[in-house]
């Protein structure tokens, strides 16, 4: 049977930032009991007294994302450098059999051309393709056969070189978001590769988002 610390760990664990918040004492102990005692209580299936769950609380010991923390905030300080592109914009389309056709003539319509900005990702069902605004009408072109999901623009893209370490420690990825979710940023795309992650965001949210990310690799 489950007991009511078991309960209430569990409550916390899944509810992102809870833990952190709790860690860092932004939290009042008593008010979030009454919060999550209905949750305790259907879980348990039983009434739960609310003094009963603040002592759970109180007896919560760090979870690995805690203790991994200071680990992470190591690896920010190695951050490379940061690039950003502005005046981007995003197209989805859905996979078909001509679609990489497409891909490969748009591909060719630039080449070594550093001026434009230029990401792929292809997942099961659908392609989402981010272009310099330069290169919007010959997408238009060339995709014109394709079917569109959905597209947007005004979008601004900064990219981060991460440390070869970033690969061991688990976590990094979450620290970085985290920090974005937690000033109210929308991440419109996220694009990754071994030593790299590029994160997408509207263009109004650009200047915001590069000071949030200057101060987490200098904290």
């Amino acid at each position: 049977m489950k007991t009511i610390q078991e309960s209430v760990e569990g409550i916390i664990r899944k509810t992102p930032f809870l833990e952190e918040a709790l860690n860092d004492k932004l939290i009042n102990v008593s008010s979030l009991a009454r919060v999550i005692q209905p949750d305790v209580e259907k879980d348990l299936n039983k009434e739960v007294k609310s003094g009963a769950i603040m002592m759970a609380i109180n007896r919560l010991s760090p979870s690995s994302i805690l203790k991994i923390r200071k680990n992470i905030k190591k690896i920010t300080l190695t951050l490379g450098d940061f690039i950003v592109r502005s005046d981007l914009g995003n197209f989805t389309f859905k996979n078909t059999p001509t679609l990489l056709k497409c891909i490969s003539d748009l591909i060719k319509e630039f080449g070594d051309d550093k001026d434009y900005f230029f990401t792929i990702s292809q997942g099961i069902f659908e392609t989402n393709i981010i272009t310099s605004r330069k290169l919007h009408d010959k997408v238009s072109e060339i995709f014109k056969s394709e079917l569109l999901l959905s597209s947007a623009d005004e979008l601004a893209s900064i990219t981060i070189k991460l440390p070869k370490s970033n690969s061991q420690q688990s976590g990094i990825y979450y620290f970085i978001l985290k920090q974005l979710a937690w000033a109210d940023i929308p991440v419109q795309e996220i694009i990754s590769t071994t030593h790299e992650i590029t994160i997408v965001v509207k263009e109004e949210d650009i200047n915001k988002t590069f000071s949030i990310l200057i101060d987490m690799k200098k904290s």
